[in-house]
């Protein structure tokens, strides 16, 4: 770089990764807040940079790439990327960045912890405790399930659901059906997993666990019409995102006890309210979108998400790239 390009970088991301970008000479402008900017905040300062490093919080709307089609380059904190247009990303020839894999792991013990936690009901019986409501021995009073031998239906079989389903089969002898757009014969080798259809998996599964991307296909797939195809003894875990699923049937087949009993990362909207009655249910666990919060996945994100920005100025390409077009001459 004869001149340093600048990087905006929208929030406090883990040391390593900013301390990749300054000893490859880049000017960085940090976000000094603890919350997001604002989408004027975002735009202005970003037009005053070459590169961006933001997160699934920073909207990366039409309007916003429109007024700042100059940037080169967008690196994404996250695997996830549905708060950026993608489309017009690419049509303007802005390439974008993610870091995949590297939360695996951490996401999926989150989906694991609270398979576990729904099933014994973990959440509400220490809120008993908090009350002062801890009494005596009731010989068939706050049962859970035992998940030895269940069935777990993975609804998207990528990195995590693949992890997932690892953790279930091990711990427990769990059988695995899953089902994603196509079949994955290697997978189900590995795991002696079953492709199934759609129906099949809401039928079948004891525990139904989704890793699905959000996407115009997912966006509310988990409604009344799915949830009442499920089995009342099921659980439903989500840590993908909380718009595949529709809260409010949730709390209605919950309710009516279509199913048994759900497990939360994500919810709809975010940061949930705190009336929420999700909050209040025996057999429900929600916790406040934190699948990748270890210091292990932390740091590996930064420095993914620094590394495609070096990267891309040092040879053209990102080690991780969404959208392979934008690049194409």
């Amino acid at each position: 770089m004869d001149k340093p390009k600048k990087v905006l970088v929208s929030r406090q991301f883990p040391d390593i990764g900013i301390q990749l970008l300054e000893e490859a000479g880049f000017e960085l402008t940090i976000w000094p807040k603890d919350r997001p900017m604002y989408p004027s905040e975002l735009i202005a300062l970003s037009r005053d940079h070459q590169a961006l490093l933001c997160t699934l919080s920073d909207m990366i709307s039409k309007e916003f790439l429109e007024k700042c089609c100059h940037l080169e380059i967008i690196s994404q904190f996250a695997v996830g990327y549905d708060n950026i247009d993608v489309a017009e990303a690419t049509r303007l020839r802005i390439p974008i960045g993610f870091t995949p894999d590297v939360m695996s792991e951490a996401t999926a013990d989150i989906a694991f912890g609270l398979m576990i936690a729904t099933a014994r009901k973990m959440f509400f019986l220490h809120k008993t405790i908090l009350k002062g409501e801890w009494g005596y021995f009731k010989p068939r009073g706050n049962l859970g399930m035992e998940l030895m031998g269940k069935t777990l239906g993975i609804f998207g079989l990528g990195r995590i659901g693949m992890k997932m389903a690892q953790r279930c089969k091990n711990a427990y002898g769990m059988k695995i059906i899953y089902h994603s757009r196509r079949p994955n014969p290697g997978t189900e080798k590995e795991l002696d997993a079953s492709w199934v259809s759609f129906e099949e998996l809401l039928a079948r599964s004891d525990v139904l666990s989704v890793h699905s991307v959000l996407s115009h296909e997912t966006r509310g797939r988990f409604n009344w019409e799915t949830f009442r195809q499920m089995k009342p003894t099921a659980i439903f875990i989500n840590t993908a995102r909380g718009a595949i699923h529709n809260e409010t049937d949730l709390i209605e087949a919950l309710s009516s006890k279509q199913i048994w009993g759900a497990g939360l990362d994500v919810t709809d909207p975010e940061p949930m309210a705190r009336e929420n009655p999700l909050l209040s249910m025996e057999t429900v666990c929600v916790l406040p979108h934190v699948g990748s919060g270890t210091v292990e996945a932390r740091n590996a994100m930064s420095s993914v998400a620094a590394e495609n920005i070096i990267e891309f100025y040092r040879t053209g390409t990102l080690p991780y790239l969404v959208n392979p077009p934008a690049l194409e001459k």
